[in-house]
């Protein structure tokens, strides 16, 4: 018999970890995309290769090398001893860490691409009005990105909802504290609970149509708006 009351641990849990995981990198996210569209310094693409490396690397290679740096003999062990902790892996937070730098590129990309699209003329307009650079990113650059926001934000979000390589080396599958949804469907296979598998991966096949189908309809939108 189908228990909906085993289903929704990982189903909150996934949706957490996406809202967490958005949040941080729009935080995080933001300035590096700033930075990237306007600095001049000839080592910046290194430093978006670097970003964009998740699109490329595979997630167990980076989910061993986060594992071993967040494990009890990596710098992320002695700072989970100063919370009382002996390491992030196999927490919420190791699972949130690997979840941001896994997304990374899902989100900086398209706010960088906003940032450039403008070019420097509305900067300079709002310059020549004696706004501040911190007046003019909020007054200016932000509102001419809402786009680059909206679509990141909408990426960072579903990728991290079908995350499966690194969650499950960081985090493992320990029921109601690191088991998401892709992890549930790993299991559910191996276990032969092909109804359950068949319910999430459905629900899954669901939401990313939904997401694309939300990614069209915003870009559309925004090329009127602009038009």
């Amino acid at each position: 018999m189908l228990d909906w009351g085993e289903l929704w641990p990982p189903i909150r849990l996934t949706l957490e970890l996406a809202a967490a995981t958005t949040v941080l990198l729009l935080l995080v996210g933001t300035p590096i995309a700033w930075w990237l569209a306007r600095s001049r310094a000839r080592w910046k693409e290194a430093v978006a290769a670097v970003v964009a490396l998740p699109l490329v690397l595979p997630p167990t290679v980076l989910g061993f090398y986060l594992l071993l740096f967040l494990g009890p003999r990596g710098p992320g062990g002695d700072v989970a001893e100063l919370f009382g902790l002996r390491t992030f892996a196999f927490t919420f937070t190791g699972l949130l860490f690997g979840s941001v730098l896994f997304s990374m590129p899902f989100v900086v990309q398209p706010i960088r691409n906003a940032f450039e699209a403008f070019g420097e003329r509305p900067l300079e307009v709002a310059a020549t009005l004696r706004a501040s650079r911190w007046d003019a990113f909020w007054s200016v650059a932000v509102p001419l990105a809402r786009p680059g926001f909206l679509t990141g934000a909408v990426l960072g979000f579903a990728h991290t909802v079908g995350e499966f390589g690194v969650v499950l080396m960081i985090g493992g599958n320990i029921p109601g504290r690191t088991r998401t949804l892709s992890v549930a469907i790993f299991d559910y296979v191996n276990t032969l609970r092909w109804t359950e598998a068949h319910i999430i991966a459905g629900g899954m096949v669901v939401f990313s149509f939904v997401v694309i189908l939300a990614m069209f309809v915003l870009e559309k939108r925004f090329s009127r708006l602009r038009g």
